[in-house]
């Protein structure tokens, strides 16, 4: 059973780059259902603009947990 999660994003290009030179490996987010998730932030690059990354996002997750697709909603 796949399982999806949703929640926001904005994080300015500046604060991006920390997460792209490697000193910080992980992003914290809040769910819309007020669940912490830990992401990898190499996950997130694909959605990286001149203006960072802003937007709300579907996480969709296997029975383990595991990542199976990171999809930006708008």
């Amino acid at each position: 059973m796949v399982s999806k999660i949703r929640f926001q994003l904005d994080i300015s290009q500046q604060e991006y780059l920390r997460y792209y030179s490697g000193s910080a490996q992980f992003v914290i987010v809040q769910a819309e259902d007020g669940r912490r998730l830990q992401l990898p932030a190499a996950n997130l690059r694909p959605f990286v603009s001149a203006a960072g990354i802003q937007g709300r996002f579907e996480m969709l997750l296997d029975e383990d947990n595991k990542l199976l697709e990171l999809i930006k909603l708008r």
